[in-house]
Order: structure tokens, then sequence, then C-alpha cells
């Protein structure tokens, strides 16, 4: 079914490295949206949550890429729009579609969460944390799965052109998040301000995802910057706090 001898040039090595790297830098944002939707269950199901959406993940990125020619459809327009202030008609996309309800669900499940975190956690009657159930979890790691996995291949086909080398590519990078998934989601739980910083990004990739659905493309290296320099920042306070003594007051002259 797949031609091995492509891996017999050093040009496959790299483009599979290249491709590799792209799909876990892409994946980063999953990951912290899984973080902290599965924070949500009883500590026990956190591992098992974590697990299962990475794998849904990785099933959703496969299948896609089996379906190349479903995707390529996926970019052709179904209907167009009359808009007043766009200079020619406007075609919807499968794509288009896929973005738009991404995005505003990955905006109103970030904005909640923000909501939540000031408000406080709900507790039942007895005083405990009010956890969800796993299968609720899933669902909404399934419909967040759809969108990144459809961009990720999107980068992916846009990459190379070689099936075997863009399936190998998804396991790889999907692999490496399996193995530091935990790491990142207990930093991410343990730190309120990184929790907060985190979702005020997917917040913003939201907003650009709903934006693509309008056909206003946005350089997601630029977003990637942002994240990445807003991170060493909070890190670098979070040391600062630690290394900063309390303030002592002095003893009064007039005693």
């Amino acid at each position: 079914m797949f031609d091995l001898s492509v891996f017999s040039d050093p040009q496959t090595w790299i483009s599979l490295l290249t491709l590799t790297f792209m799909e876990i830098v892409l994946g980063i944002d999953n990951i912290i949206f899984i973080s902290i939707v599965v924070n949500r269950l009883p500590p026990a199901q956190q591992k098992q949550g974590r697990t299962i959406g990475l794998m849904l993940a990785l099933l959703f990125r496969i299948g896609l890429l089996l379906s190349i020619s479903w995707i390529v459809g996926l970019k052709d327009p179904l209907f167009t729009l009359d808009i007043p202030w766009a200079d020619h008609d406007f075609g919807v996309t499968g794509r288009d579609i896929i973005l738009f309800f991404g995005g505003l669900f990955l905006i109103a499940k970030s904005t909640t969460e923000i909501h939540t975190k000031l408000q406080g956690e709900e507790e039942h009657e007895s005083g405990q944390p009010q956890y969800s159930t796993m299968s609720r979890i899933i669902m909404q790691i399934i419909l967040i799965d759809i969108v990144f996995s459809f961009d990720s291949i999107l980068t992916a086909v846009g990459l190379v052109d070689n099936v075997l080398i863009m399936i190998l590519a998804v396991i790889l990078s999907m692999a490496v998040m399996l193995a530091f998934a935990g790491v990142v989601s207990n930093f991410v739980n343990r730190n309120p301000t990184i929790k907060m910083l985190a979702l005020s990004f997917l917040i913003m990739i939201g907003v650009m995802l709903v934006m693509e659905s309008f056909h206003q493309e946005i350089q997601k290296g630029y977003i990637y910057f942002a994240m990445f320099f807003s991170l060493v920042v909070e890190i670098l306070n979070m040391r600062l706090r630690k290394q900063t003594k309390p303030v002592q007051l002095r003893d009064s002259q007039f005693d």
C-alpha cells in the first residue's frame, strides 16, 4: 500500500523530522485544552482522560490523512454569500464552517473556565469539589480534537505530499505529547497564573479560528511567539515571587 523505498532518500527523513516538530508545535494548544478540561475529573481519572483525549486526536488525524481527497474537497465553496463590504461573493467552505463553530466553542469554553476560576470552584453540599463525568469531558475533547486535527492535517498536506510520512509524523508527535502531557498538565494546574494565561491564549486561538473562517489569515508564528514570550515572563515573575522576602515592620522609636 505504501512505498517504503522513499526512506532511502535523506530528504524523506528531513521532511519527517520537520513535520513531526510542526505537529508538536501545533499540538500545544490541544494539550493545554485537554489538560484544563481533564482537571474537572476526579484526580484518579485525570491521567486516563488525558490519554483517551490524545489517542482520539491521533485517530482523528490518521483518519483525516487517509481521506486526503475529502480534506481537499472541504476547501471548495459549498455556497456563496453576498456580503456588502466584500469585493466579491464570499464562498463558504466546509473548512470555514468547522473553523467557525470550533472557534466559537473554544472561546465559550475558555471564557466559562475563566469565570469559574474567578468565582471559585463549585462544591457539593458536603464541601467536596464537584467533578464532571468522563463521558462529558470526552465529548468536549472530541469536539475540539476535530478542529485541531483538521488544522494540523492541512499543515501536513501543505508541507509533505507522502501520506506515509504524514502518518509517521503524526504518530511520533503524539507519542511525544503523551510523554509530556502529564508534566504540562501538572504544571498548568499547580500554577493559577499559568492556567489563566493558558485560558487567555485559548480564547485568542478561538478568535484566530473564527477569523480564518472568514478568510482572514493570521500568521500562527505570531501567536506562538506571543505565547512563548508571555510564558517566559510569567516564569520569571514566579521565580521573583519566590525570592522576594516578606516585608518586615521596624520597631517604633517612640516605645
